[in-house]
Order: C-alpha cells, then structure tokens, then sequence
C-alpha cells in the first residue's frame, strides 16, 4: 500500500460512522474550513523560517485537509480523492499548453497572460462578460484580495502609469484621512458604523492603495507586512530586554526616552 492510500484508508476509519472517531465524524465542510486555513499559513510560515523538517510536517498536516474535505464529499456522492488529483492534473495541462503542446511562450509574463485567459475561457457558459473581478475569493485575507483586484483591472488598463503615480495617489488619501480628523472630534473619528465611519473608509483607501504599490513594487504584500511584523516584534522584545536588565518596565518609563530606546536598537541592528 502506498504512502497516499494509506492516508485515504486512515481518513476513512476515522470517519467511520460506527468505529471512527467521534470528533471526526462530527466534523462537516465548515468546521474543517478554519483548519485549512491555519495549515496553509503554517506552512507559510515554516518557508519563511527556512525551516524544510518543519515544512514537511506542514505541508503533511495541509495534505491531510485535502484528504479530509474529500472523504467528505465522497460520503455525500459528490467526488471523491482521485477526482481532486485528475482535476488539478487535467488543469495543469490544460494551462501549460506550452509545455505539453505546441504554443510558444516567449517568457514568464506572457505566460500569466496566457494563463488567464485560459482561465477566462474556463468559465460556465454566461460568466466571460459579467465582470473582470469575477473568480477573485472573498474569502482571501483583505491585503491579499486587494492586490489580486488591483492585478485584474491593471490588465485592463485601469492601472497608474507608474509608481510614481500610486505615491502621489497615497499622499492624496493621507490627506483625505487628516481632513476626517480634523473635522470629526477624537471620539466621533475613531467610533464608527455599521456601514464604516469615513475616517474607516478613508484608512481603507489608503491600504488598498499600500496594496497597489507593492505590485508596483514587485513587492508581495503579505510578506512585507508578516516581516513588518516580526521586525518590530524583534525590537520590542530588546526594549523590554534592556529595560529588564536595569529593574524597570515599560510602561515606567517616559515616551521620549523610550523613542531614544527604539533608536538605539534599530542601530544594534545595523
């Protein structure tokens, strides 16, 4: 027996409605969705460290989702593991007519090019004209959709003819946000709605143009931000550190010494 049946067998016994195991059976479609979603950022994650004994085990753990959502729709009649592997195989050489046919690809963005459209042509009959942000998840991470959106209508057109042109556009809703706060008070600026205040909006705005520029950039936006993230974890950790070392805390200590703090760590890090 393979590695591969083997998983499929084990999915099986734990799904088993009279031997399994009882939170396994109880599990449908939307309970496991979360835990798919946690693996797949697991994994993300266990690339970013550059740790490969680690990213096994992560990417073994996102495997077992597939066979999980699987064994699912098998025991309801509507497909099972295999279908999911000729699926993904038959797309893959569906998309790559220019590895396993006769087009020519000259590079990598022709190459996105063509793939889209292939996917465009992919779609139910009555779909190909409703829209070019049709097929973009709602359910990605915002940052994430919002680069993905502003791709679709780049390929259009709709686009800044340059980076330059995002800067001035992210200066613009600076602007915008400072002219909410001044005309709003401190707390009917930061209370909003059901619907989102303007100063929310208006933050939004900004963030889909940050979105923006990363693609302008080259930059992956999720990665810039998780190592945004993880840079300033770095450096307040070595604040809390030095302050530790000579019996005080953070919140004892004043603001302008602790920005004499935090200029003196990101020099260590140099």
């Amino acid at each position: 027996m393979s590695s591969s049946e083997r998983v499929i067998e084990i999915m099986a016994r734990l799904r088993d409605p009279d031997q399994g195991c009882p939170w396994d059976i109880e599990q449908d479609f939307a309970s496991i969705a979360p835990y798919t979603i946690e693996e797949a950022y697991e994994v993300a994650d266990a690339i970013q460290r550059n740790d490969l004994a680690d990213l096994r085990d992560e990417l073994g753990d996102l495997l077992l989702q597939v066979v999980y959502h699987a064994r699912m729709a098998q025991e309801c009649g509507a497909f099972d593991f295999e279908d999911v592997v000729k699926g993904i195989c038959d797309k893959m050489v569906r998309r790559h007519p220019h590895v396993f046919g006769d087009t020519k690809i000259d590079d990598a963005a022709s190459q996105s090019r063509a793939w889209e459209r292939i996917k465009a042509a992919e779609r139910p009959t009555g779909q190909h004209d409703r829209s070019q942000l049709d097929g973009i998840t709602r359910g990605l991470p915002a940052l994430l959709r919002a680069g993905k959106l502003g791709r679709r209508a780049a390929r259009v057109g709709f686009d800044w003819p340059d980076v330059h042109g995002v800067i001035a556009k992210l200066r613009e809703e600076i602007q915008e946000i400072e002219t909410e706060l001044e005309a709003a008070s401190g707390a009917d600026a930061t209370s909003g709605s059901v619907d989102g205040s303007p100063l929310e909006q208006e933050i939004g705005d900004l963030m889909f143009g940050v979105a923006n520029l990363c693609r302008h950039c080259g930059v992956d936006p999720e990665r810039a931000l998780s190592r945004g993230n993880a840079k300033f974890e770095r450096r307040f950790r070595a604040m809390e550190e030095v302050l530790q070392k000579t019996g005080r805390k953070l919140d004892e200590t004043g603001v302008d010494e602790l920005e004499i703090l935090w200029q003196a760590v990101k020099a260590d890090e140099r």
